[in-house]
């Protein structure tokens, strides 16, 4: 599956439409409250036979630190280790005990999710959000293998999201610190 968020510079606010007819395949919903970010919620536009609206199939529930899935709910420090040395920590997301662990990369503006210690790939997630003088930026876009799409889907879209909004939290963070210091 290929995919490209229609938001360009927010990625909890979007839909998530195919890549070769551009329909809508999942829309995201973020909502807010007093301390931030409450719930970003990811609904399946092409519902099963016999519903007829969007369905939600996934969740963040921001301030609890919880991902839900088709109505199972598990704490985000239940579903991701870190592994290796100081310089070189690696973070490993898995759904449950029976399914696959997936290494969770960020390199060159792309989120990448392997399996078998990084020698297959199952999913990536492109976040070019630089702003471009004279052309237009590029969306994000999303790229989900057939083993990922088989047993994981709705779980790596999250963990890419997640993965990608605490990204760029820190990013806002240490401009702040930053700005905060030169003046």
């Amino acid at each position: 599956m290929e995919a490209t968020f229609d938001n360009k510079t927010n990625v909890l606010n979007a839909n998530i439409r195919a890549v070769h007819d551009n329909s809508v395949i999942y829309t995201l919903r973020t909502s807010f409250g007093y301390r931030g970010r409450k719930d970003t919620i990811l609904c399946d536009e092409n519902p099963a036979p016999g519903h007829s609206t969007a369905t939600a199939v996934g969740a963040i529930h921001w301030q609890e630190k919880t991902l839900e899935i088709f109505g199972h709910k598990k704490s985000c420090s239940e579903l991701k280790r870190r592994a290796g040395g100081f310089f070189n920590r690696t973070r490993h997301w898995r759904w449950s005990a029976d399914r696959k662990e997936y290494e969770i990369l960020y390199e060159q503006e792309e989120w990448k999710a392997t399996l078998e210690h990084n020698m297959c790939i199952a999913g990536r997630f492109s976040v070019p959000f630089r702003p471009h003088l004279f052309s237009k930026s590029q969306p994000a876009l999303l790229h989900l293998t057939k083993t990922a799409l088989a047993e994981d889907e709705v779980f790596l879209i999250l963990v890419f999201i997640y993965c990608e909004a605490k990204r760029q939290d820190k990013t806002a963070c240490v401009s702040k610190l930053l700005l905060h210091n030169l003046c």
